[in-house]
């Protein structure tokens, strides 16, 4: 039974759009784009989904703490989810954050650092390496109620796939550009529709299953 591992932030948990009173609500797993594509891949397959709100690549939230530091606790998830066959990443969104004030070539790097991480660890069958695919975030938008948290990082969201498919590339990992078949709501301008989810879930499919043809 081949085993995916996505890892990410609340696009991949599920989180709803926000609104004004900072209110929202996780996804059911019929909309979950995990859960769907576990779901299309058929009984064969394993999918774990390690989504986490506010996840970053390698930063500290000085705000929620520590744990949502993608890299610092990356080696026990692998380990605790080992064998895994292939690994999927989605991050980048929080590192969009204006208290973070990182350009999207740090974002890119963030991202590198995670893969490199994936790649020191037996966590593949056999204690070799999982493939890697990289996801790019969709591109978000400056809408309240995230519109200060998130200022300058609309126009970043949108050079982060061109820079993670370099970063894919030159580790050998496969790419997709889930902005290509998602878009975010217009009520928080960061999450995922319903639609979003579905759609990218469905166009997942012969990706994933590629990767180990």
């Amino acid at each position: 039974m081949p085993v995916l591992l996505i890892y990410g932030d609340s696009n991949t948990y599920g989180a709803s759009p926000t609104l004004a009173d900072g209110s929202n609500y996780r996804y059911g797993p019929d909309i979950r784009w995990p859960a769907r594509l576990e779901k299309a891949l058929g009984a064969g397959w394993r999918v774990i989904d390690e989504g986490l709100p506010g996840r970053t690549t390698v930063h500290d939230n000085p705000i929620t703490g520590a744990h949502k530091n993608g890299l610092a606790v990356l080696p026990a998830i692998l380990e605790s989810h080992a064998p895994i066959d292939i690994v999927a990443v989605m991050l980048g969104t929080n590192d969009l954050k204006a208290r973070l004030n990182l350009p999207a070539a740090d974002i890119a790097e963030g991202l590198r650092q995670i893969l490199r991480r994936i790649r020191q660890g037996g966590y593949g069958p056999d204690a070799g390496q999982p493939r890697l695919l990289v996801l790019a975030p969709v591109p978000i938008d400056e809408v309240p109620p995230h519109d200060e948290t998130m200022a300058g990082g609309a126009a970043k969201s949108r050079r982060l796939a061109s820079l993670y498919k370099q970063v894919a590339v030159s580790l050998d990992a496969a790419f997709f550009d889930a902005g290509l078949v998602a878009e975010v709501s217009p009520v928080d301008g960061v999450h995922l529709t319903e639609e979003g989810h579905i759609a990218l879930a469905n166009a997942l499919v012969p990706v994933i299953r590629s990767i180990l043809a």
